[in-house]
Protein backbone atom coordinates (compact mmCIF):
# COMPACT_ATOMS: atom_id res chain seq x y z
CA UNK A 1 0.00 0.00 0.00
CA UNK A 2 1.54 3.62 -0.58
CA UNK A 3 -0.27 6.49 0.99
CA UNK A 4 0.35 9.78 -0.62
CA UNK A 5 -2.11 13.61 -0.07
CA UNK A 6 -3.89 14.76 -2.99
CA UNK A 7 -1.65 18.09 -3.41
CA UNK A 8 0.54 14.78 -4.60
CA UNK A 9 -1.60 14.35 -7.42
CA UNK A 10 -0.77 17.49 -9.22
CA UNK A 11 -2.33 18.21 -12.17
CA UNK A 12 -3.32 16.46 -15.74
CA UNK A 13 -4.51 12.87 -14.70
CA UNK A 14 -4.70 12.76 -11.34
CA UNK A 15 -3.25 9.66 -11.04
CA UNK A 16 -0.87 9.07 -13.90
CA UNK A 17 2.67 10.23 -11.85
CA UNK A 18 1.12 7.35 -8.51
CA UNK A 19 -0.27 4.38 -11.55
CA UNK A 20 1.69 5.16 -14.51
CA UNK A 21 0.63 2.95 -17.48
CA UNK A 22 -3.48 2.35 -15.36
CA UNK A 23 -6.78 4.10 -16.57
CA UNK A 24 -9.68 4.21 -14.20
CA UNK A 25 -12.37 1.62 -14.93
CA UNK A 26 -15.36 2.14 -12.44
CA UNK A 27 -15.56 3.65 -9.39
CA UNK A 28 -17.64 4.93 -6.91
CA UNK A 29 -18.50 6.96 -3.62
CA UNK A 30 -18.17 5.35 -0.05
CA UNK A 31 -19.75 6.26 3.33
CA UNK A 32 -18.55 3.58 6.01
CA UNK A 33 -20.44 4.77 9.65
CA UNK A 34 -18.36 5.26 12.87
CA UNK A 35 -16.69 2.20 13.91
CA UNK A 36 -17.93 0.42 10.77
CA UNK A 37 -15.67 -2.16 8.80
CA UNK A 38 -15.47 -2.06 4.82
CA UNK A 39 -16.20 -5.46 3.42
CA UNK A 40 -17.04 -7.28 7.15
CA UNK A 41 -17.45 -10.39 5.18
CA UNK A 42 -13.57 -11.32 4.95
CA UNK A 43 -10.51 -11.16 2.60
CA UNK A 44 -10.85 -8.48 0.13
CA UNK A 45 -8.41 -8.31 -2.77
CA UNK A 46 -8.31 -7.62 -6.62
CA UNK A 47 -5.86 -8.27 -9.33
CA UNK A 48 -5.56 -4.89 -10.12
CA UNK A 49 -4.48 -1.66 -8.34
CA UNK A 50 -7.56 0.07 -6.37
CA UNK A 51 -7.03 4.09 -5.35
CA UNK A 52 -8.74 5.60 -2.74
CA UNK A 53 -9.30 9.27 -2.01
CA UNK A 54 -10.18 9.87 1.75
CA UNK A 55 -12.87 12.83 1.19
CA UNK A 56 -14.50 13.22 5.00
CA UNK A 57 -13.23 12.23 8.47
CA UNK A 58 -10.82 9.57 9.85
CA UNK A 59 -9.66 6.21 10.33
CA UNK A 60 -7.67 3.37 9.57
CA UNK A 61 -6.75 1.06 6.33
CA UNK A 62 -5.83 -2.17 7.22
CA UNK A 63 -3.33 -3.54 4.67
CA UNK A 64 -3.29 -7.49 5.16
CA UNK A 65 -4.32 -6.96 8.86
CA UNK A 66 -1.60 -4.16 9.68
CA UNK A 67 -3.61 -0.77 10.35
CA UNK A 68 -2.34 2.48 9.13
CA UNK A 69 -3.88 5.72 10.27
CA UNK A 70 -5.92 7.80 7.07
CA UNK A 71 -7.83 11.02 7.19
CA UNK A 72 -9.21 13.66 4.47
CA UNK A 73 -7.06 14.30 2.26
CA UNK A 74 -5.42 11.38 2.09
CA UNK A 75 -5.09 9.23 -0.67
CA UNK A 76 -4.41 5.24 -1.03
CA UNK A 77 -3.37 2.69 -3.94
CA UNK A 78 -3.57 -0.49 -2.81
CA UNK A 79 -1.78 -2.63 -4.64
CA UNK A 80 -2.90 -6.03 -6.50
CA UNK A 81 -3.32 -8.75 -4.22
CA UNK A 82 -3.25 -6.63 -0.94
CA UNK A 83 -6.30 -7.67 1.45
CA UNK A 84 -7.74 -4.24 2.39
CA UNK A 85 -10.57 -2.59 4.50
CA UNK A 86 -11.17 0.68 5.62
CA UNK A 87 -12.16 1.47 9.57
CA UNK A 88 -14.45 4.51 10.09
CA UNK A 89 -13.20 6.14 13.61
CA UNK A 90 -15.95 5.80 16.32
CA UNK A 91 -16.73 9.28 16.32
CA UNK A 92 -17.52 9.72 12.40
CA UNK A 93 -18.53 8.56 9.08
CA UNK A 94 -15.30 7.85 6.77
CA UNK A 95 -16.22 9.21 3.23
CA UNK A 96 -14.15 7.78 0.40
CA UNK A 97 -14.11 7.88 -3.56
CA UNK A 98 -12.56 4.22 -4.53
CA UNK A 99 -11.58 3.92 -8.58
CA UNK A 100 -10.92 0.46 -9.97
CA UNK A 101 -7.95 0.80 -12.25
CA UNK A 102 -6.88 -1.17 -15.14
CA UNK A 103 -3.82 -1.19 -17.24
CA UNK A 104 -3.79 1.11 -20.09
CA UNK A 105 -3.63 0.04 -24.02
Amino acid sequence: MRKHRMTDLGGGDPLAALVPAHRVDGGGVARIEPGERSHPEGRHVHDDPEAFLILAGHGTVEIDGAPTGISAGDVLVVEPGEDHHLVASLEEALTTVWLHLRPAG
